[in-house]
């Protein structure tokens, strides 16, 4: 089942068990895909719907943060909450080791040496990455490689 369609039958779902904070998640998700797919057109594939998630879930990790920096941890759980609907979505996180492996490949095939290097590796490897890993944690990684 394509995540569209998963996404409509939580939204069934969720509709019947009057469970109104994940139907308004399931609900933004589908309005930011769809939005999406008008944008790209016919390009739209499961690459785009994963980085439309991906980044849902960035900006709710930023929510959070800055909602517990001004003291707000209501909206830090509302926000936390929203992330774990979205994350049921994406596919199983790579385990650290792969990460590290794919890392060290990019290095190897862009021929970096330091850290000015970073966006030529970054460039590699996030498309294999897209929704499989945080890309926050991935450039961490990298630079903490090429320093």
């Amino acid at each position: 089942m394509d995540i569209r369609e998963s996404v409509s039958s939580e939204m069934s779902k969720a509709a019947k068990d009057k469970d109104k904070a994940r139907l308004s998640v399931l609900r933004m998700i589908k309005s930011a895909l769809h939005n999406k797919e008008i944008d790209l057109k016919d390009q739209f594939g499961e690459k785009e719907i994963l980085q439309v998630l991906s980044s849902m879930i960035k900006q709710r990790r930023d929510s959070v943060e800055q909602f517990k920096n001004g003291g707000r941890p209501e909206l830090a759980k509302k926000e936390g909450e929203e992330i774990e609907v979205i994350q049921g979505f994406m596919p199983e996180q790579m385990p650290e080791e792969e990460i590290k492996a794919q890392i060290e490949s990019a290095i190897e095939e862009a021929g970096a040496t330091s850290i000015r290097d970073m966006g030529k590796v970054m460039k590699l490897l996030m498309p294999g990455l897209a929704g499989k890993a945080d890309g926050k944690a991935v450039g961490e990684a990298v630079k903490a490689r090429l320093s």
